[in-house]
């Protein structure tokens, strides 16, 4: 009998840390698969910080094969210039799974509070507590990758409708 999972990976964009975090889902069961993250380093130029982010993502779609992926949408932050360089580090993580066929849903930071915790304001401890309760064998090392399972649970949740505006918009 063939497997119905379907393999989703989250990405958690960040220039130093973008968190990555693979889960297979089946019917409503939930099944952790891997996480980490992948770093750049600051003495890097932002355009080497930006490749380093792709081979890495590059690397984790080839190993993990993920059939669609899940990105958080960016914040604002006070500062405009680390605003816009999380903006390219989020362009970066949108195109590595574009470039390989994946469709890329995206996610505002309450929605995947609310539907990991059940409350739009919660912290990454709660955030972390919920991972062991819905993937037990989930051990993030980070808060990234942590965060980054998060992105792939809201998507396993909310995937028909994120699948079904891609496919109205024609993607």
């Amino acid at each position: 009998m063939k497997s119905t999972a379907i393999r989703i990976l989250g990405i958690d964009p960040g220039l130093r840390r973008t968190g990555w975090g693979v889960i297979d889902v089946e019917g409503n069961r939930l099944i952790y698969v891997g996480c980490g993250s992948v770093e750049s380093r600051d003495t890097l130029s932002l355009a080497e910080r930006l490749l380093a982010i792709h081979e890495g993502l590059a690397r984790i779609l080839g190993e993990f094969r993920p059939i669609e992926a899940a990105v958080e949408a960016t914040f604002v932050n006070k500062d405009g210039a680390s605003t816009l360089k999380l903006g390219q580090a989020r362009g970066v993580a949108m195109l590595a799974p574009a470039q390989a066929g994946i469709p890329v849903a995206e996610y505002a930071p309450n929605q995947v509070k609310k539907t990991v915790v059940g409350a739009g304001h919660a912290d990454k401890n709660q955030i972390r507590v919920m991972l062991g309760v819905l993937l037990p064998k989930a051990d993030p090392k980070t808060a990234d990758a942590a965060d980054a399972l998060a992105i792939a649970i809201t998507h396993a949740h909310h995937r028909q409708n994120a699948m079904l505006k891609l496919k109205v918009a024609g993607l």
